[in-house]
């Protein structure tokens, strides 16, 4: 137990560098900047951001805890698997980087209601970029916590919450430190000029992250669905457009402000609402072409097949080894691997010389047949790779962060094993 959790806590710490969510704990960090310093303000800021990344993850784990105790057969990282909520988190991140450029200011009238609240400046922002940076990070399991998620989804509630509560912490730690530390607090720089600047530099990498939702939004419904999201992003720009100007124009009349107020928040709505036909009319059109795409990227000596438990049986008996990639196009290690490993020469080559039967097993949308069958492997978070020897017996489970040597000699082992 104690193992998971300090696992776990490497995690968090590991996934504050994930391309997803560094850009929004920078945007925490240039917070810190913006306020000068104040030692009183980032103590605040830190125990909201804390709270926030905490009760999201809690929140998580509570509800695939209850799936699983419910029979269903949900992995980790399950929120990533509905085109719904991919398309919300990408048009959340287009509308945060929009707002990093200036083209409109957020939190003019939220803060006054947030004042009346709690008193304090940037408390519910602090925690809502927290809970934010769960859950764009969390699906893409590091090599650290997913044996911790695969061990917590097998023990009693309170052991598993404790497991994930780690993980939580571990994400939160660096914001959280800094913000407690007055020695770094000391060097931070003044603001000035040079914030602004700043500030529209952090646009990008946010919009990088959109556009990483936006293509694994398009894999999972396909063109028709991709076509609705980019039609729903324009009139999100239209709608911050719009409410920048009644901001801009705050010193004119009521009724000025008043319509263009109500004309962005209209078209806001609709813009929202937009992704909801988007991800139940299309979501069923599991992305064939992502598949395809996985499969045709090999060479025409090597071409992966969709994985099925019926397709490993057939191989097995025919005596042939065979290696299936659990994988999905939001795993981030997963494209690392694939790039770095699998779509090699050597790795290509090992495969055609050991007549290796190569499985792809695609978790972009949600497949109840890969979730259960990594369930029973006791692994729930994603990249998992499996190579079954060719005399039969248990599958072989690879590294989470494979190298060509690995990958290579463990398919000769397979095949070797023929005899």
């Amino acid at each position: 137990m104690l193992v998971a959790i300090l696992s776990a806590f490497l995690g968090g710490l590991i996934l504050n560098l994930m391309p997803c969510v560094f850009p929004i704990i920078s945007l925490k960090a240039f917070g810190l900047v913006r306020q000068g310093g104040d030692p009183h303000h980032m103590r605040r800021e830190g125990v909201a951001f804390f709270a926030g990344t905490l009760l999201a993850m809690l929140a998580l784990a509570g509800i695939l805890i209850a799936l699983r105790a419910g029979g269903q057969a949900v992995g980790w990282g399950f929120q990533l698997q509905s085109p719904l909520v991919v398309g919300l988190l990408m048009l959340t991140l287009l509308g945060a980087a929009l707002n990093l450029t200036g083209l409109f200011e957020i939190g003019i009238g939220l803060q006054r209601i947030g004042q009346n609240l709690d008193g304090r400046d940037g408390l519910i922002g602090a925690a809502l970029t927290g809970a934010l940076a769960v859950v764009v990070a969390t699906p893409c399991a590091g090599p650290f916590m997913a044996g911790a998620i695969g061990f917590a989804l097998i023990q009693p509630p309170l052991a598993a919450l404790a497991i994930f509560a780690a993980l939580a912490v571990g994400v939160a730690a660096p914001f959280t430190i800094l913000s407690f530390s007055p020695g770094l607090a000391r060097r931070l720089p003044r603001p000035g000029p040079w914030m602004t600047v700043l500030k529209q530099a952090l646009a990008f990498p946010m919009l990088g992250a959109a556009a990483w939702l936006l293509w694994v939004f398009s894999l999972q419904t396909g063109s028709a669905g991709l076509a609705l999201l980019l039609g729903c992003a324009l009139l999100l720009g239209f709608t911050c457009w719009l409410f920048g100007m009644a901001q801009r124009r705050g010193m004119a009349g009521r009724s000025s402000r008043g319509l263009y107020g109500a004309a962005a928040m209209g078209l806001g709505a609709i813009a929202l609402v937009g992704a909801l036909p988007g991800s139940v009319l299309y979501a069923g059109n599991k992305s064939d072409t992502a598949q395809a795409g996985a499969i045709t990227r090999s060479s025409a000596e090597v071409k992966p097949v969709a994985w099925s438990p019926e397709r490993v049986v057939q191989e097995r008996a025919a005596g042939h080894p065979v290696f299936v990639d659990f994988s999905a196009a939001w795993c981030l290690t997963c494209k690392v691997n694939e790039e770095a490993v699998l779509s090699t020469n050597a790795f290509k080559n090992a495969v055609r010389r050991t007549g290796t039967s190569y499985m792809v097993a695609d978790s972009t949308n949600y497949d109840a047949r890969i979730e259960d069958a990594m369930m029973r492997l006791g692994r729930s978070g994603l990249p998992l790779y499996l190579i079954y020897p060719a005399k039969g017996g248990d599958p072989v489970i690879l590294p989470q962060v494979l190298d060509v040597n690995t990958a290579v000699a463990a398919l000769e082992q397979a095949a070797g094993d023929k005899g």
